[in-house]
């Protein structure tokens, strides 16, 4: 009876929206332990790795943490791509009018936050590349906090909040493929737009099979790997030749989407944050916060994050050109926005992208790490005060 009561309760924990997010801060701790103990160099060694194969016309040997941060996480944005196709189609974003709210509210949320890490690190060559750093929102943890309110939120907020993190990673991916992209090999391009063409003429003849899709996929991720984009684009590529439609028909591309959620947030991303979360603490670290690339984080996504979601979530509503979601306050959205401050995973993610130094790109974990915490924390006791206010005043 009591293995059946401790299987109930596992399954529930599993089936909550705030597993993903509460498994992550668990890998994040033990990613940091294990920074700060005796087996960090072994830690390291084993990222270092290097397993695979080459021959004379294949290069696949590469670094574990590699085939973490360019493999792995290529299907991690395979998910993205599903979920903002979906949207696009029948979901928050598939009205000018459902999707304006949280397509400019995202847009706030991304130009601020830039916009102030560009204004500490603009003059500097060594730490200028990374005003993608303060943009993204971690749609895992920023879900997984609200999912912890419960029904002390509205639960418009929640689909704002969702909508708003997926169009902050469109832009997220646009920037990573634009910006963070090294030089070109156009014949490698040009095979893998060859696949990309298939899919899409496979997706107009109404092929439903998925592993049609899967494996030109794979394809696809080796040779844009090769091309000097980065390989993730591979998963948001193939993500949008997927079929869907927009009745009660479980289609392809949410099949897709069912069997990959889970993967994603109980294997992928807690691999993701083990591999990329370990920062060994080191005297100056903290005054290290008060650098230009450290101040400039923090106050990206503690403060610029906020701030552009709310200003333009305001906007947009005085100017009638959007609404807020039912019950939703202004309270709501500013601690929405310090939600938006959890920069994590895709943050972290850009960091790596931006710096090639360890030096720098420690510097920017432990700051993404700040400024995260801060920005979780306290937008979780925002909507927790203002509950138990409207509570008092009822």
């Amino acid at each position: 009876m009591t293995k059946l009561i401790n299987l109930h309760i596992f399954n529930r924990f599993f089936q909550s929206s705030s597993a993903g997010g509460i498994i992550l801060l668990i890998c994040v701790a033990i990613s940091l332990l294990i920074a700060n103990s005796g087996w960090a160099s072994n830690f390291q060694d084993l990222l270092n790795l290097e397993f695979g194969f080459n021959t004379h016309a294949i290069h696949l040997r590469y670094p574990v943490l590699l085939w973490i941060n360019d493999g792995l996480m290529a299907v991690f944005f395979l998910l993205v791509g599903l979920e903002i196709k979906r949207e696009i189609v029948e979901g928050e974003l598939s009205s000018l009018r459902q999707a304006s709210l949280p397509v400019l509210a995202a847009l706030g949320g991304v130009l601020v936050p830039a916009l102030l890490y560009a204004l500490f690190n603009s003059s500097d060559e060594n730490t200028a590349k990374g005003w993608g750093i303060p943009m993204a929102t971690d749609i895992a943890f920023a879900l997984g906090i609200l999912s912890l309110l419960g029904n002390k939120v509205p639960s418009g907020l929640k689909i704002f909040l969702a909508a708003l993190a997926i169009v902050d990673d469109l832009i997220a991916i646009l920037i990573i493929a634009i910006f963070y992209s090294s030089a070109l090999n156009f014949i490698y391009l040009g095979y893998a737009g060859a696949l990309f063409a298939l899919l899409i003429i496979f997706n107009r003849i109404g092929v439903k099979n998925i592993f049609l899709y899967l494996i030109p996929g794979v394809f696809i991720w080796y040779f844009i790997h090769h091309s000097g984009i980065h390989a993730t684009i591979a998963g948001v590529l193939v993500a949008l030749t997927l079929p869907t439609n927009e009745d009660d028909t479980e289609s392809p591309l949410e099949k897709l989407e069912h069997a990959l959620t889970k993967p994603v947030n109980f294997i992928i991303m807690p691999l993701f944050a083990i591999a990329n979360t370990n920062i060994t603490f080191e005297s100056g670290m903290v005054e290290g916060l008060a650098s230009n690339l450290g101040f400039g984080i923090v106050l990206g996504l503690f403060l610029g994050k906020p701030i552009g979601i709310f200003f333009m979530s305001w906007l947009s509503v005085k100017l009638n050109i959007a609404q807020l979601p039912e019950e939703t306050k202004w309270p709501h959205v500013l601690g929405l926005g310090l939600l938006g401050g959890i920069g994590f995973t895709m943050s972290i993610f850009i960091a790596l992208l931006s710096f090639q130094t360890p030096e720098y790109q420690n510097e920017a974990k432990f700051a993404i790490l700040i400024a995260s915490a801060l920005a979780g924390i306290s937008g979780f006791l925002l909507l927790r005060l203002y509950n138990k206010k409207q509570q008092i005043q009822k």
